[in-house]
């Protein structure tokens, strides 16, 4: 009997995509910097190429930071009573989002969950408050409490203030502050649709006046406010020609009584795919999967660790987070390490290395020999 079924037309075999993405990841590690259509490239992999994305991008990941994962414990020192309009935060003026709303912690709170961050093998403790900036009496706070924090505890402290001017910028590095967070958020072309109270360059100039007093940089974005591929790229270059340091990725949480509560872009698969693409352009930085993780990678959040290297730990500004169990458990079956406390920053690094060796030496001059 004669078939009536239509032949099936061969399937044609593309190349295989990991040939692709190994090409780039041998580009990046030979210091060849990413290039803003490769970028756009790798935000546009097709769904199939993703594991082959993935472990290209774990090349490049192992080769500066190997399998070790730093946790970060935030603690949102002075929360709501912000007279900035940020669409994407519960706490800013425009927000009706029931959310606790109290004025700065004092020295034993903040004193508490510092010591809270390191049991929850935390290498860094962040200090973050509300506002468009601190006011010089909230400076001086923050800078008695990093002063305990670095005598009696084995954190880095990063400090998310606000808007900084360079005074108050040289008064926290005094005070031991490593790093500071201050996130662009989105690239400069978009900026005017997430914020009217302040500009994209007003943060850039916090940021070079962190740089100028001689701290790290911590500054990244959030991903899904309704910004274009192009935007992404740009904030992923932004960051790299800025140089800096930590990179925190933040995937929108639209919260409820936000401007941005009823925005949903994001799918796991494009979360990691902006991870790939965070890592690819920056390959010397510490890349952090921030908040949004839970809601927003899901299941795949294990797989971000690929191409990042540092998480949150516990909760986030006004959202929960999933418990440090559950986090240690996750980075244990990936087979990576949390990173011990020490030093993270090259200033810190230095320091201590100095200290080890006139600890040596002194040691050395005792005994009357060395070696």
């Amino acid at each position: 009997m004669e078939s009536t079924l239509a032949p099936v037309a061969p399937t044609a075999i593309p190349v295989a995509p990991n040939v692709a993405w190994d090409k780039l990841a041998d580009k990046v590690l030979a210091g060849v910097p990413l290039s803003a259509a490769e970028a756009l490239s790798v935000l546009r992999c097709e769904d199939r190429e993703l594991p082959a994305l993935l472990a290209a991008t774990y090349r490049v990941r192992y080769e500066r930071w190997g399998n070790d994962v730093q946790l970060y414990y935030l603690r949102n020192a002075k929360s709501g009573l912000c007279p900035e309009d940020c669409g994407y935060c519960s706490q800013s003026k425009i927000s009706d989002a029931e959310i606790p709303k109290y004025r700065w912690n004092d020295e034993e709170t903040l004193l508490a969950s510092a010591r809270k961050a390191a049991e929850t093998k935390a290498r860094t403790f962040c200090i973050v408050a509300s506002g468009r900036g601190p006011s010089d009496r909230e400076v001086d706070h923050v800078v008695k409490v990093v002063k305990k924090i670095k005598e009696t505890l084995p954190l880095n402290v990063c400090c998310c203030l606000g808007l900084l001017n360079p005074n108050q910028a040289e008064q926290l590095a005094e005070a031991g502050v490593d790093r500071i967070n201050h996130n662009l958020n989105t690239s400069e072309r978009f900026y005017p649709e997430i914020c009217s109270t302040h500009t994209y360059e007003d943060r850039l100039d916090t940021l070079k006046a962190v740089r100028n007093a001689g701290m790290e940089l911590c500054s990244g974005g959030i991903v899904g406010m309704g910004e274009a591929d192009q935007d992404v790229v740009d904030l992923a270059l932004a960051l790299r020609e800025l140089g800096v340091e930590s990179i925190p990725v933040n995937f929108l949480h639209p919260i409820d009584g936000t401007p941005l509560e009823a925005v949903q872009k994001l799918n796991p698969r494009y979360c990691l795919k902006v991870l790939c693409l965070f890592r690819l352009a920056n390959p010397q930085s510490e890349i952090r999967i921030a908040g949004g993780r839970e809601l927003q990678l899901r299941w795949l959040q294990p797989q971000g660790l690929y191409a990042a290297n540092s998480m949150f730990v516990s909760d986030y500004l006004t959202t929960k987070g999933q418990s440090p169990e559950d986090d240690y458990r996750m980075i244990e079956d990936l087979g990576f390490t949390v990173t011990g406390p020490g030093p993270e920053t090259a200033a810190g690094i230095r320091a201590a290395e100095e200290a080890a060796a006139a600890q040596c030496g002194s040691h050395c001059e005792s005994a009357g020999h060395c070696g």
